[in-house]
């Protein structure tokens, strides 16, 4: 069997992994031959030439060492100000300032450098995530004929977005360098099928630009999703009812409303407590039997327009306490830290509504966690962003516009009302489609399609979908 390699911008480290895609791919990792690769997470003087390998848990990881001007414009910068805001649709919010693309590209060429004299001839690489867009080139000029697969965690932008992205046609160049191009819905497929059929050449070219050439990769999707099963026991685990007891106590017999999301302007934070006051405006009845938890722990928070959105949402949190918290009674509770998986899995067993209501997501995983803990016999509503890459999956949740305040507003009254029947049926629905895109169903349906054995046919392979068996 080939080797693999995973390539991310961050490498594991020694403290149990946190989210079910580490998890899984730890795990993909020790059923097979091969290693880990990326950042160390320090910041030196000079950049790493050489990778410094470790054993982590049974796992080979090698790690580089970036020097603080390239990790401020590969990964604040390009990534992160340019990249992420473009992908997720929006421009108002990306900063664009030239050197960082020389950054990106100079830290891919390390990567790159760095990991070739590692590799075997038949070893299969795995890169991870817009970080690493230009990997495949800088491996290709180094002369690495490898099986080598590209996964986009994020969406896919529309091919406006696309051109408003310094160096749009490198970066598509750049994907063409890959046997195999995963991303995580329809939509995604869609919108890259847009720009491959749709080129058009820069202004500032001197002359005709060539078209980016797909014929030679594979676009497929393939949704990624968590470990149901693993989450079900995991909400009755102790830690899990220990934090269940917890919030009974303090709640009594109110209906929680739970929000699980890093702090990011994607995940439409101010829009869902918009939506949760005008729930209590137009309908007193759910006054003291409702309470909305949002757990938002700070994301990138060296990065401007992140704290604008934190400042935001403490004002927005704070309007509504105000207008209508009791002396013995709070309608919500921001909490601004994370929490380990046992006891979020017990919060959303407890929940009677997951609010997953991003503006623009790749899939999102807490759709996936919150089907998963709920109790079968009593289970809570999805309430569900159409702009996440998990409506595709499950359209058994109630599906709302998050930009429509008043339409989720009103799915969370719906929500709150529905009967135990529509709640099992909808939930058992769910549930069966969790378990269809589990992320170990993920892993093995892409490497499988990864693998060299795969045979591909002649002229381009793009909209496929890649439904993983399940035994």
């Amino acid at each position: 069997m080939s080797r693999l390699i995973i390539v991310s911008n961050r490498t594991p480290g020694r403290d149990p992994a946190a989210g079910g895609l580490a998890v899984a791919l730890r795990k993909t990792l020790a059923e097979r031959e091969g290693f880990w690769f990326g950042w160390s997470g320090k910041l030196t003087e000079k950049p790493s030439a050489d990778a410094v390998f470790e054993d982590i848990d049974g796992l080979s990881v090698g790690k580089l060492d970036l020097t603080k001007e390239d990790h401020r414009g590969y990964y604040a910068g390009f990534s992160n100000s340019i990249l992420w805001p473009s992908f997720h649709l929006r421009l108002d919010l990306a900063t664009i300032e030239a050197p960082w693309y020389e950054a990106y590209r100079r830290v891919n060429t390390q990567f790159a450098k760095a990991l070739l004299p590692h590799l075997q001839p038949d070893d299969v690489i795995w890169v991870h995530d817009y970080h690493l867009i230009p990997l495949a080139t800088e491996l290709r000029h180094l002369g690495a004929r490898n099986r080598i697969g590209f996964y986009l965690h994020i969406p896919f932008p529309t091919t406006d977005a696309l051109y408003a992205i310094p160096h749009h046609n490198e970066l598509m160049r750049d994907l063409s360098r890959y046997n195999l191009v995963g991303l995580q819905a329809q939509r995604d497929v869609a919108a890259f099928n847009d720009f491959a059929d749709h080129q058009s050449p820069s202004s500032l070219s001197d002359g005709p630009l060539e078209a980016v050439d797909f014929s030679q990769t594979e676009i497929a999707v393939f949704p990624i999703g968590s470990d149901p099963d693993a989450f079900a026991k995991l909400s009755t685990s102790p830690a899990a009812n220990k934090m269940i007891k917890r919030m009974q106590r303090a709640m009594d017999d109110q209906r929680l409303i739970l929000g699980v999301d890093r702090l990011d302007y994607s995940k439409g934070l101010p829009q869902r407590v918009e939506a949760y006051e005008k729930l209590l405006a137009n309908n007193p009845q759910f006054r003291r039997l409702v309470h909305l938890l949002q757990v938002a722990p700070p994301s990138r928070d060296s990065i401007k327009e992140y704290q604008e959105t934190s400042d935001t949402l403490d004002a927005m949190c704070g309007h509504v306490m105000g207008r209508f918290a009791e002396p013995d009674w709070a309608p919500l509770t921001y909490v601004k830290r994370a929490y380990g998986q046992p006891s979020l899995a017990g919060l959303y067993r407890l929940a009677r509504v997951g609010l997953v209501t991003p503006l623009r997501d790749g899939m999102n995983l807490v759709a996936h966690e919150y089907v998963a803990s709920q109790n079968p016999a009593d289970p809570g509503v999805l309430v569900l962003s159409r702009f996440a890459g998990a409506a595709e999956i499950f359209p058994d949740a109630l599906l709302v516009n998050p930009f429509d305040t008043d339409e989720t507003a009103e799915a969370l009254r719906l929500a709150l009302e529905m009967g135990l029947d529509e709640r099992q049926e909808r939930w058992h629905a769910l549930m069966d489609a969790a378990r269809l895109y589990s992320v170990d169903n993920w892993a093995n349906s892409y490497l499988a399609r990864l693998s060299p054995d795969t045979q591909q046919g002649n002229g381009p392979l793009r909209d496929v979908l890649y439904l993983a068996s399940v035994g």
